[in-house]
């Protein structure tokens, strides 16, 4: 096979159609639009979601709830999940990410105080409960806010 051999695959190339372009070219004088009417005006044709006049379905559901923009979404990662880290490990979200337990940093990472940690470890984080530092400080680890 050589360059000037390739072809689009049969049937995936469509030649456009030119419509308005007199009687031979079969879409000619009202190019395919018909007689008249609302869909043969130019800029014609209703806005999305019109339904005739009647009360349109956006405005016949309910509202509910809304979207915070400014919430801010943090990778959550739990006291227990850090038992597998030896002793003295500097816990970081780079080392939380090779080590899989957290797939995406957010817009930062938050430990939570569940389970109980059995090992001490240096945990960097930007966030931590209040049960989480007292658990990491019990076992005397230490947590520091980046």
């Amino acid at each position: 096979m050589k360059l000037h051999e390739l072809k689009p695959a049969e049937g995936s190339r469509h030649v456009k159609k030119r419509i308005g372009r007199g009687i031979g070219s079969g879409h000619g004088k009202t190019a395919g639009k018909g007689h008249k009417g609302q869909w043969a005006r130019s800029g014609g044709g209703v806005r999305p979601g019109f339904e005739g006049g009647q009360n349109p379905l956006f405005r016949r559901l309910p509202k509910r709830g809304f979207k915070n923009f400014a919430r801010v979404e943090y990778a959550i990662v739990n006291l227990e999940q850090l038992n597998s880290f030896e002793k003295g490990t500097e816990v970081t979200a780079e080392l939380l990410i090779e080590t899989g337990l957290v797939k995406d940093v957010k817009a930062g990472i938050k430990v939570l105080g569940d389970g109980a940690l059995e090992v001490a470890l240096v945990i960097k984080a930007n966030k931590f409960s209040q049960s989480a530092i007292e658990k990491i400080q019990a076992v005397g680890g230490k947590a520091e806010v980046i």
